[in-house]
């Protein structure tokens, strides 16, 4: 930045910076710094939207360019809540091994289990006529579900899973489990699940052993502004 040839300032004197050049200065640094440390392919809270805008999955944040969401990352808040996001992966991991959960997906293993294959299932897709929202409604069937086993569902996201590689992050993961079947994942568009009561449920019929699970996904003015306080909306076109 160029401090002596400031107007009003004398050659070689320097002149005092205006807040707004020393923000702009201080972002320019942060930005270089974290090009020399991070690789945004990498970063699993990196992504892209549909307007071209840039979103910090952790934060929840809006940036217009890559070079504001790196600045971004170098800042108090995204750094805050990095750690908190360790710390509590952390006390999940050792909650979960105490309990005697096991894996990513921390879903109860017991030994000697024999798994049966996978269920039947179902996908509808759905759109709720007034407000527009998209979603998808699944049906599994557990007709050999092990006695008192609820299904549980888990989002993954495409750098946690070690089957595709290298990883797309414009997808997502769906992840229901009951023993002692295996494992279903299904592969959806990597948008965000609107996780209000009435957007997003599941419900188990213990007696005709069906798994039901309704997904909505965020229109696309709640995704764009879902990092703006009081812009979000409901959704709703009027």
């Amino acid at each position: 930045m160029d401090y002596q040839n400031r107007a009003g300032s004398k050659f070689g004197g320097g002149g005092v910076a205006s807040q707004s050049a020393t923000n702009a200065d201080r972002r320019e640094r942060l930005r270089k710094l974290a090009l020399e440390t991070i690789d945004l392919d990498k970063d699993p809270y990196f992504f892209k939207n549909h307007v071209g805008s840039f979103e910090c999955r952790l934060c929840l944040t809006v940036h217009q360019n890559d070079g504001s969401y790196l600045a971004h990352t170098q800042g108090r808040k995204h750094q805050t809540n990095l750690a908190r996001r360790a710390a509590k992966d952390a006390q999940l991991g050792r909650r979960n091994q105490e309990e005697g959960y096991t894996g990513a997906n921390a879903i109860q293993i017991r030994k000697n289990v024999v798994k049966i294959g996978r269920p039947g299932y179902k996908i509808t897709k759905t759109r709720d006529p007034i407000t527009r929202h998209q979603g998808l409604l699944f049906q599994l069937q557990y007709p050999e579900i092990a006695p008192n086993v609820v299904p549980r569902v888990r989002f993954m996201s495409a750098y946690e899973q070690k089957v595709e590689d290298p990883p797309d992050k414009a997808y997502q993961y769906l992840l229901i489990a009951a023993e002692p079947y295996e494992t279903c994942a299904f592969k959806l568009q990597a948008r965000e699940v609107d996780r209000r009561e009435e957007r997003y449920w599941t419900w188990f019929d213990g007696d005709s052993k069906e798994f039901w699970v309704q997904i909505t996904f965020k229109t696309e003015r709640e995704e764009r502004y879902s990092g703006v306080p009081g812009l979000g909306g409901s959704g709703v076109r009027r």
